[in-house]
């Protein structure tokens, strides 16, 4: 038999009583300690389940953009890209801050994937892997423009630049390997010109790896290529210094009738190799060359005595005019 529920009065009567402090107080008062209880096991509960979420910090770090290519199925190699703006992109992870201390750049890839675009200018999105234990906050930029290029493959020889060595010396270099192969996007490789070491200053008998440096036609270097391999060996194969004096050069003087108006030896000194008694007694080395007007550029012909060589050819750039006579006064 159910108990009727209080209505009308019965139920007033009843709110009524919360309204006085004895009656909320007791009924406040009554299992406090099992209340309590409760409270501080719940907000337990909270600070645990929410624990990891209110750990969570932020950190950027700027990530290079990695081009992914499996056009026609060929795998990557096939094709190239270059120009990539911006070639990084600023990413921000969300993570523990012991995990995100630990993470660097390179642990997090930006891949831009250009499968299936056709050769030519591009905008493509970046997709971004998070380590494990973090979450991609934010990215940017979005997206990343570049030009897609067939890969080209040239081998070019590998040209010794080196310190300007001393007067005294002649040296000698060997480089290993000669040639290096230059791999990149063909609009790109098609720019160099030369691969050139890096300038050395070696001593004598001595070795050193020397980088290598892709060139265009304006000696600018070529970005953007890769270089195999990437280092020479260089050596220097003379054992020390040699008798090397550098000499200036003098020309014999034009003949009557003809006279020098511009003159311009290259190089104005030659270096000359003798026995050092014979070198302590030269002090200039005479050169012939043949004259006529106009202007023009002639080899000269070095005098040297015997025992000594030049170690450069020289050349004269000349301009000479002829000598009018002046005329005979007449006998009156």
């Amino acid at each position: 038999m159910s108990t009727p529920s209080p209505s009308g009065p019965g139920r007033w009567a009843s709110a009524r009583r919360w309204l006085e402090p004895r009656y909320v107080w007791g009924r406040s008062t009554h299992n406090l300690g099992a209340k309590l209880l409760s409270a501080v096991v719940a907000v337990t509960l909270w600070f645990v389940a929410t624990a990891d979420r209110r750990a969570n910090v932020e950190q950027g770090y700027d990530v290079p953009v990695t081009v992914r290519d499996t056009t026609g199925g060929r795998g990557e190699g096939t094709r190239a890209t270059s120009d990539l703006n911006p070639a990084t992109v600023r990413i921000t992870l969300a993570g523990r801050p012991e995990r995100l201390r630990e993470l660097r750049a390179e642990n997090i890839e930006a891949i831009v994937d250009v499968t299936g675009v056709p050769e030519g200018s591009f905008t493509r999105p970046v997709a971004v892997a998070a380590p494990n234990g973090t979450a991609v906050s934010r990215k940017s930029p979005d997206t990343v423009q570049g030009f897609v290029d067939t890969q080209l493959v040239r081998t070019l020889p590998v040209t010794l630049s080196v310190s300007t060595p001393p007067d005294t010396s002649l040296p000698r270099y060997s480089v290993s390997p000669s040639e290096a192969t230059v791999t990149g996007p063909g609009r790109v490789v098609s720019a160099v010109q030369q691969v050139v070491t890096s300038p050395v200053l070696m001593r004598a008998a001595s070795e050193q790896e020397a980088p290598l440096i892709a060139l265009d036609d304006a000696g600018q270097p070529v970005q953007g290529v890769q270089l195999n391999p990437s280092t020479v060996t260089v050596r220097r194969l003379d054992s020390g210094e040699l008798p090397v004096k550098a000499l200036r050069v003098t020309l014999n003087d034009p003949p009557a009738g003809l006279r020098v108006t511009s003159r311009s030896v290259q190089p104005s000194t030659v270096r000359v190799v003798a026995a050092p008694d014979l070198l302590a007694r030269l002090r200039e080395i005479s050169g012939t060359v043949t004259y006529r007007a106009g202007t023009y550029t002639a080899p000269v012909q070095l005098e040297l005595p015997d025992g000594a060589q030049a170690l450069e050819n020289v050349s004269v750039r000349l301009t000479v005019q002829p000598v009018t006579p002046a005329p005979t006064p007449q006998t009156p």
